[in-house]
């Protein structure tokens, strides 16, 4: 126990005397357990909406649909094996509704004003179904702006808007699309110029009594058919439709609550799988950004490597001492993201309208907070167990001399950079001393143009989507929240990466540094010199970020949500070389700063040059 507090005594003193490099190790892990906590929570930020949906609603466990031919088999299925209880048939008209001047695919299912065993939508506003009276269900009525007392047109009649409800026998609007013969099937929504005839493209669902919905009904417009099924056993409703031979696009169309529980949380399992790629990209730059500043600490706490090892430290006490202060921000970065991440997944969640209760309102459950966790400090192990093993097999000697490590001298190097100017001999030279860290510095540009080159993707994809693809405006607008979190995130990790890698460069470099401007050359070479170093890899990392990084990320995505890439729009080919020119200018930018600080420090004295040459 006494060993333990040392540790973290020690740990918590380095950590007071370096706060700033502290505090950007603790945004670098903590953007990516942000996004990672609000991945896993939107995971089911629609799913326990819906079961309360079910549970409020007497929710069916089985819906089938069926025209008219079927109408027989309708009434079969009431009494099949482990079938407890049923409601309907109740006819089925499909159709469009105007309201407050807008056009749209309706599906109007005819109803008794008697209570029901099962599917009895519970009315959030006004009142149930009566003659000349429609419900809406409470989805559809807030995207047409429609409440109780309003009138819509139906088939050629006005009606009075008496009631806007939620069922659980259909996912909240615009989750289904609706045949004309056989009721409604749940499921994806083609694109337009796709539909077949009979098809509706993202039908609302409204409530009328049976007289009304008949008296509807047209050649154009045919009755079907739709009846609830409960279960003694719910987690038996696929194997009574695979029984009853009930698939999608069947005589008898069913629908199990399962395939409706995911069609209510598809938003929510999109907006999930861009915020866990854009978690685990994250963390490949807190990775990144990590190693830099454990390196250049490491480098930096020679002497007191060697002061703990005089005074009787082992190996083991110094690799713990020195793995300490990062597990200990970790465990602080963890902490803070999984509250971010609680208190933002209601932000980046669609419109729970439809159902009862808040999408959004999923609890962090431990499971979450071990994932999330466990990725933090995983991060910090990854990042400084090899640099603090190595410290600590340092001799105590040399620790505690602390003398300057020599540069590697390369042949070839020397012969091309001579012939350069002085800014670019200087950074090739400055590269050269640590090419890991030129290599981390590439990589961790091409993860974030990258992700970048994703985003354009998405949002070109995103901006042809209101009223002819899949999604709504107001879904639309959700998902353009969740890229604008990704987006942001990415940014200010990358620019710190960048500003870390430059200053531990600046650091490393800064005896060298002094000697070259004791050998004349000036601040402003000097400076230009330290950011070339960098901009040298941010071109490199560009260019692979763009491609293959972007179309591999690209494809891995959607890959995952099991999409269809051919079809996805790509950004025009302009913005994709212009990214190329932009990250390396915002490159250079961020590095001058920290080169620019360090460049005015001043010279070695000719006599200490002499000395060392």
């Amino acid at each position: 126990m006494g060993l333990l507090l040392l540790v973290v005594r020690l740990a918590l003193r380095d950590l007071r005397r370096r706060r700033t490099e502290a505090a950007l190790l603790l945004i670098a892990i903590l953007a990516a357990t942000t996004t990672l906590t609000l991945g896993l929570v939107l995971r089911d930020a629609a799913g326990d909406p819906y079961r309360s949906t079910r549970a409020a609603t007497k929710g069916p466990d089985v819906v089938a649909s069926a025209g008219l031919a079927g109408l027989t088999a309708l009434g079969k299925l009431a009494t099949a094996s482990g079938v407890t209880e049923h409601s309907g048939p109740y006819p089925v008209i499909a159709g469009s509704l105007e309201a407050s001047g807008r056009t749209s695919d309706v599906q109007a299912v005819g109803r008794d004003a008697t209570v029901t065993a099962v599917d009895q939508p519970e009315v959030t506003r006004g009142k149930w179904v009566s003659d000349g009276g429609v419900v809406l269900q409470a989805a559809f009525a807030d995207s047409l702006d429609v409440g109780v007392g309003d009138s819509v047109a139906l088939g050629g009649r006005s009606f009075e808007v008496v009631g806007v409800a939620v069922t659980a026998a259909m996912p909240p609007y615009p989750g289904a699309t609706c045949v004309v013969s056989a009721g409604c099937i749940n499921g994806a929504v083609p694109d337009d110029r796709d539909l077949p005839a009979g098809l509706l493209h993202n039908p609302g669902l409204v409530w009328l009594t049976r007289a009304d919905v008949r008296s509807l009904a047209s050649d154009r417009s045919p009755l079907s058919y739709v009846m609830n099924l409960k279960l003694a056993d719910p987690d038996q409703a696929q194997a009574l439709v695979d029984r009853t031979g009930g698939d999608h696009g069947g005589a008898m169309p069913m629908q199990t609550w399962q395939s409706i529980l995911a069609d209510a949380t598809d938003l929510a399992k999109d907006s999930q799988t861009l915020l866990l790629i854009g978690a685990w990209l994250l963390g490949l730059l807190a990775v990144a950004s990590l190693s830099v500043l454990v390196g250049g600490r490491m480098a930096d706490q020679h002497r007191r490597v060697g002061l703990l090892k005089a005074v009787g430290g082992t190996p083991g006490l110094v690799a713990a001492v020195l793995l300490a202060e990062y597990l200990l921000v970790a465990a602080v970065a963890a902490a803070a993201g999984l509250a971010l991440g609680a208190l933002t997944a209601p932000l980046l969640t669609g419109s729970s309208a439809g159902l009862v209760g808040s999408a959004g309102t999923a609890p962090l459950t431990w499971p979450t907070i071990g994932l999330v966790t466990a990725v933090a400090l995983g991060v910090a192990v990854v990042a400084t167990a090899v640099p603090a093993v190595r410290g600590a097999r340092t001799s105590t000697v040399s620790a505690l001399a602390d003398a300057a490590r020599p540069p590697r001298r390369t042949g070839w190097l020397i012969t091309v950079s001579a012939r350069l100017p002085v800014p670019l001999l200087l950074a090739l030279r400055v590269a050269a001393r640590r090419p890991r860290r030129v290599a981390l510095g590439a990589v961790s540009i091409a993860v974030t143009v990258s992700g970048i080159h994703v985003l354009l993707v998405l949002d070109t994809f995103l901006s042809g989507q209101p009223g002819t693809g899949a999604y709504t405006e107001a879904q639309v607008a959700v998902l353009r929240h969740v890229l604008l979190v990704w987006t942001v995130v990415l940014l200010t990790l990358a620019a710190v990466n960048a500003v870390v890698i430059t200053w531990a460069t600046v650091l490393d470099n800064r005896h060298a540094s002094a000697l070259a401007r004791a050998l004349g050359a000036t601040p402003r070479e000097v400076t230009v010199a330290l950011a070339a170093a960098q901009v040298l890899p941010a071109l490199l990392g560009a260019v692979m970020g763009v491609f293959p990084g972007g179309f591999l990320l690209f494809a891995a995505i959607n890959t995952i949500a099991g999409g269809d890439s051919d079809k996805a729009t790509l950004p025009a080919p302009w913005q994709l070389i212009a990214l190329v020119p932009a990250t390396v200018l915002v490159v250079a930018a961020l590095t001058s700063v920290p080169a620019h600080l360090r460049s005015r420090s001043p010279p070695f004295p000719l006599a200490l040059v002499a000395a060392v040459l």
